[in-house]
């Protein structure tokens, strides 16, 4: 029982003491919001400018391949054009056959 009357006494030995106290904790404890609100909005911000740089390289990135895709397409198209290995061999052997 001793110890309980000793703790209290020593916890509050006086109101204004007290008073003190618990301004000063809420005094810490509102500029500790207000640098979790700041770092908060600081960090959505930087969020945000990374998800429109990322948007904005997407969209090229995008565009890079619909521009090789029709590229792609336009080869494919020339190949089909061009005449084969097998083809051209046959022709150098009728050319050679009509030499003789």
């Amino acid at each position: 029982m001793e110890e309980v009357s000793t703790y209290t006494a020593q916890s509050s030995p006086d109101p204004q003491m007290r008073l003190l106290d618990l301004e000063e904790k809420q005094r810490l404890v509102r500029e500790r919001v207000l640098l979790l609100g700041k770092n908060f909005i600081d960090d959505r911000d930087k969020t945000l400018e990374d998800l429109q740089e990322i948007k904005k390289t997407l969209i090229l990135l995008k565009e890079e391949v619909l521009r090789m895709k029709e590229f792609s397409q336009r080869v494919a198209e020339q190949l089909d054009k061009t005449a084969r290995k097998d083809e051209l061999l046959i022709l150098q052997k009728q050319l050679d056959l009509l030499r003789k």
